[in-house]
This record gives C-alpha cells, sequence and structure tokens, in this order.
C-alpha cells in the first residue's frame, strides 16, 4: 500500500527589539529593506511553507515587517531576554503554529538561498534536526524540539553551504561588509 503522507511546514524569523551591539539590528536595511522583513519575504516566496511566522516582542519590528500572509506571533516578556535560548523560542512558535517541521531562518544572514532551506528541512526530517554552516538556518521536527535536552547544547546534524554570505550581522561594520560585498559599482569615497 503507498502512503502520501503531508507534511505541515512552518517558516520563522525570530527578532528581538535588545540587540545590545548594534541598536535596532532587526529592521536596518539591507538592499532597502528591513533585515527581519527581507528575511520573512524570502521565506514566503520560496513556498515551501504552510505558515510563515515572525515572532518579536516589539511592536515597532512587527509593524515595520508586516506583509500579507505572514503571522505574527507576540513574544512574551519570559522568551524576550538576552539569556533565552532559541529553542523555548520555537517551541512557543510550534506551540501556537503547530506542524511536523519547524524552520528557522536567521535574518542576521541577508543572502541565502532556497535551497539552504530545502536542504535544511530534508536533513530534519531525517535526522530530527539541521543546522547550515553558516548558522543562517536552523530547522527541527516538532518531535526534536518536544525533547530537547539542553536548549544551550545544540545537537543538529550541520551542513556547509557556501551559499550563504559567511558574515553574521552583530556590528554596523558587519552590515556594511555585507553591502560591500553585494554591491557592484558602489564606492564611498
Amino acid at each position: 500500500m503507498n502512503h502520501s503522507w503531508v507534511v505541515k511546514i512552518i517558516g520563522s524569523v525570530i527578532a528581538r527589539l535588545g540587540s545590545k551591539r548594534l541598536t535596532y539590528k532587526n529592521i536596518l536595511p539591507f538592499k532597502g529593506e528591513p533585515l527581519a522583513r527581507r528575511a520573512l519575504r524570502k521565506l514566503a516566496e520560496s513556498q515551501i511553507f504552510d505558515e510563515v511566522v515572525l515572532s518579536t516582542d516589539s511592536e515597532i519590528i512587527a509593524r515595520t515587517c508586516y506583509l500579507d500572509g505572514i503571522r505574527i506571533l507576540r513574544r512574551p516578556e519570559s522568551l524576550a531576554g538576552d539569556d533565552i535560548a532559541s529553542v523555548p523560542v520555537f517551541r512557543h512558535i510550534i506551540d501556537s503554529f503547530p506542524c511536523d517541521v519547524h524552520l528557522n531562518y536567521n535574518c542576521n544572514f541577508p543572502v541565502c538561498p532556497k535551497g539552504v532551506f530545502e536542504k535544511a528541512i530534508e536533513l530534519a526530517m531525517s535526522t530530527g534536526e539541521a543546522l547550515s554552516v553558516p548558522y543562517a538556518v536552523w530547522a527541527q521536527t516538532s518531535e526534536c524540539l518536544a525533547n530537547y535536552d539542553d536548549p544551550m547544547k545544540i545537537t543538529a546534524s550541520r551542513f556547509k553551504t557556501g551559499e550563504v554570505h559567511p558574515v553574521d550581522i552583530h556590528t554596523m561594520e558587519d552590515l556594511i561588509a555585507v553591502h560591500k560585498d553585494n554591491q557592484d559599482g558602489f564606492i564611498w569615497e
């Protein structure tokens, strides 16, 4: 007997207001678009996900990044601190939007093609959890998230990709470096 399984996949971007190293980082522009909004748009345009969710503690981030079809999940204060690992935030997302597979796209890496999402989902479905290197995309099955032992110790199968720009944006210099690498013909004198 041939079974056809339907898998529900949620894509997310998590964006707190309280970035310490680069204030308002998640809504600073890359190629004219706020980083978090760009990431949400890329997830939606990939047409892989049943739903795309922005998890945020900030009304200004929610309003800046709002796009038709994107679900906004208000993150409780208990999950908005600097010391909160991503896994509890991911659990909050899948508690609100039940799914079989969850994929988080880290908007600190604005250059990341659809193929990286597909690879992470495929690997997560076979191993439970996958993380791209550089760390732009992290995917888990809902079972993996439900049974995560120590959220500070990532257990993901890692896969290297040269398709993601390698700079993880945490400072203005990082953001400028990514711009420089992706703006042909622009010279700052």
